[in-house]
C-alpha cells in the first residue's frame, strides 16, 4: 500500500488531490486500490471523479425502456436517488426495487400508450390484478411513487394512483406476535445482532441511522445516545447491548481507527461505515426484519400514549405525515 501511495503522490505538490480513476488505473494492479483510496480519502487527498454505479445503471436501464417513458422514468429514479425539497434520498436498493416493479408494466403499456399521462386508473387496476402478496404491495408502492413525482412535475394532469390503496403496506404495521418475538430472541445471538435489534426495538432506529452512529454518539456512563442529531436517554435493554458490543469491539479490534460504533471485519481497518446490506442481509438472520421491529416500537408508543402524532414525531424524529399514519392505524385497531 505504501508503494502505491508513493507512486501516486511522488510527482504531486503537497495538498494536491488524486483522481479516483487514476488510483484504480495505476494502483489496482498491486491489489491495494481500495485501501489506498480509503487512506487518500481520510487524508482529504482523494478526488472522486467517477460516476456512481447506480447512476450509470439508471441511464443504461432506462435507455432500454420504450422511448415514450424513458426520460420521465429516468428523472423519477434520479429524484429517488438524490431527493429533492419535498422528499428524502432513497437507497440504491429502493431504486432497484421500484424500477424492477414498474418496468414490466411500462413495457406492457407501451403497446397502446404513448405517454405516462395516457395511463388511467383502469390500466393500473388491470395490471396489478394478477399480483398477490409482496409483489403486489411493492408494485403499488412503486407506482404511487412514480405518479406522485409525475404529478408534481406536471408530467401528468391527474394522478391515476390517487385512490389506490396498499393493504399489504398497512399489514406490516400490525403489532408483532409472540411467536415473532420468540423467534427473534432465539435467532439473534451475537453482540452485533443484539445491538441492532435493541436500538430498533427501544429507539425505533432504522438501518441507516444505526450504521451512521459513531462512538461519540454514545455516552454509556450517563446512559445517553444521540440518534439523528437528537440526544435521548438510553433504555436498559439498549444500554446492556451497547456495553456488551463495545467490549467485544474493543477486544476484537483494539487498534481500529474506525470511528463508527458498528464495524465489521471488512471496515475495521478503515474509517467507513458498514453497508446497508451488511445489517439487513448479512448481520440479521433470515426472517428478522429491522423495519418490522422498528414499526412495532412506534406503533406501541402510539397505542400507549394515545393518538398524538406530534408526540411520535418528537420522540422518534419522524415526519408528521408518517407519525399521523401510525396514530391513525393505532386508532383503527383499538
Amino acid at each position: 500500500m505504501l508503494d502505491g501511495l508513493t507512486l501516486l503522490l511522488n510527482d504531486r505538490a503537497p495538498g494536491d488531490t488524486v483522481p479516483l480513476t487514476e488510483v484504480r488505473h495505476r494502483a489496482s494492479e498491486r491489489g491495494r486500490g481500495v485501501r489506498i483510496a480509503e487512506v487518500l480519502a481520510a487524508a482529504g487527498l482523494l478526488d472522486d471523479d467517477t460516476e456512481p454505479a447506480i447512476r450509470s445503471w439508471i441511464h443504461r436501464r432506462t435507455n432500454e425502456l420504450p422511448a415514450a417513458f424513458a426520460s420521465d422514468v429516468r428523472a423519477w429514479l434520479l429524484v429517488l436517488l438524490d431527493g429533492d425539497t419535498r422528499s428524502r434520498p432513497r437507497s440504491p436498493r429502493t431504486v432497484y426495487s421500484y424500477f424492477g416493479s414498474v418496468r414490466p408494466l411500462l413495457e406492457q403499456w407501451s403497446a397502446s400508450r404513448g405517454h405516462l399521462r395516457e395511463i388511467t386508473s383502469t390500466d393500473i387496476a388491470t395490471a396489478i390484478e394478477p399480483l398477490r402478496g409482496w409483489p403486489r404491495s411493492n408494485t403499488i408502492t412503486a407506482l404511487r411513487s412514480l405518479f406522485r413525482f409525475a404529478t408534481r412535475r406536471r408530467v401528468v394532469f391527474t394522478n391515476p394512483t390517487a385512490r389506490l390503496t396498499n393493504p399489504g403496506g398497512e399489514r406490516s404495521l400490525l403489532p408483532m406476535t409472540d411467536a415473532e418475538i420468540r423467534a427473534i430472541e432465539t435467532r439473534v445471538t451475537t453482540p452485533a445482532q443484539r445491538l441492532v435489534v435493541a436500538l430498533a426495538a427501544v429507539h425505533a432506529a432504522d438501518a441507516t441511522t444505526i450504521r451512521g452512529l459513531i462512538l461519540d454518539d454514545v455516552d454509556l456512563p450517563n446512559r445517553r445516545i444521540t440518534l439523528r442529531g437528537v440526544a435521548q436517554p438510553l433504555g436498559p435493554l439498549a444500554h446492556r447491548a451497547l456495553k456488551v458490543w463495545t467490549e467485544h469491539r474493543r477486544s476484537t479490534w483494539p487498534h481500529t481507527p474506525n470511528p463508527h460504533l458498528l464495524i465489521s471485519r471488512g471496515t475495521a481497518h478503515g474509517v467507513g461505515s458498514v453497508s446497508q446490506t451488511y445489517i439487513t442481509d448479512q448481520l440479521l438472520p433470515d426472517g428478522v426484519g429491522i423495519d418490522r421491529i422498528r414499526n412495532d416500537r412506534i406503533l406501541h408508543e402510539a397505542l400507549s400514549t394515545g393518538p398524538d402524532p406530534l408526540h411520535l414525531a418528537l420522540i422518534f424524529n419522524i415526519g408528521h405525515t408518517t407519525a399521523s399514519r401510525y396514530t391513525a392505524f393505532a386508532q383503527a385497531i383499538t
